[in-house]
């Protein structure tokens, strides 16, 4: 198991409710709001969420309903990826390495300077080719369903706005890793929190602080987050072409 996918009712309205992380609630769990990502059905979870994700909220669409897809969504290699991509750096991918081994490092020890081997190469080795497939027989009951063989053992090839993606992403962590105490496989939701800190609400709710004092950590995360909202656009018009909204 290499996390959890967090979600509520399939609409706009319950976008914020999206979210991966390690650690669901006890709350979440008993009310069945949360899937279990495997090894085998993570891409699927990955295209779920940046379906979710991708397509901002508007009082135009915010009662739409996410659709069971078309078939023709399992044979575009390329939007698997983009999906792959824009779910591992968007803002509501909340795995960290603090609450158990984080298995969503798109890049090795090398491309990003790190001091310490990484617990996981999962998915470096993915995107490389190096995880083979696994045969499985049964019958599809579910989109998050293990049944059809996990893409794989074959070099993901990345549009250009995917790759933007992971050329912002590496600079980013590359920075990070120059910080003292940087922790080996820290993931997104870490690095940012690093830079960010936390703050204190009214309401005494401890929360991620919005901003950082380190100007080069604003400037490599603003640049990332500028092409994640263009390669959110690219994959928008997939999202109808195979069927997951409805126009």
């Amino acid at each position: 198991m290499i996390g959890h996918l967090r979600t509520t009712c399939s609409d706009f309205q319950n976008q914020n409710g999206t979210f991966l992380t390690l650690s669901p609630s006890a709350n979440d769990i008993l009310q069945r709001r949360t899937h279990e990502i495997t090894k085998n059905n993570f891409l699927k979870i990955a295209i779920s969420f940046a379906v979710r994700l991708c397509i901002p909220a508007t009082w135009l669409n915010d009662r739409d309903q996410f659709l069971y897809p078309k078939d023709s969504w399992a044979e575009d290699r390329e939007f698997h990826s983009d999906c792959l991509v824009y779910t591992i750096f968007n803002s509501q991918n909340r795995i960290s390495c603090q609450q158990g081994v984080n298995h969503w490092i798109p890049f090795t020890e090398a491309e990003v300077d790190a001091q310490e081997k990484f617990k996981s190469h999962f998915m470096s080795d993915y995107i490389r080719g190096k995880v083979q497939a696994e045969a499985n027989d049964q019958v599809q009951t579910s989109f998050f369903d293990e049944s059809l063989a996990q893409a794989g053992g074959t070099p993901l090839e990345f549009s250009p706005e995917a790759r933007a993606v992971m050329d912002a992403g590496r600079e980013l962590w590359r920075y990070y890793h120059s910080q003292p105490g940087a922790m080996a496989d820290a993931a997104l939701y870490d690095i940012k929190m690093h830079f960010q800190g936390t703050k204190t609400t009214r309401n005494g709710r401890v929360q991620m602080a919005a901003e950082s004092s380190d100007a080069r950590y604003t400037e490599l995360i603003a640049t990332l987050r500028q092409r994640l909202k263009v390669l959110a656009r690219k994959i928008e018009p997939r999202v109808y072409e195979h069927g997951f909204l409805r126009r």
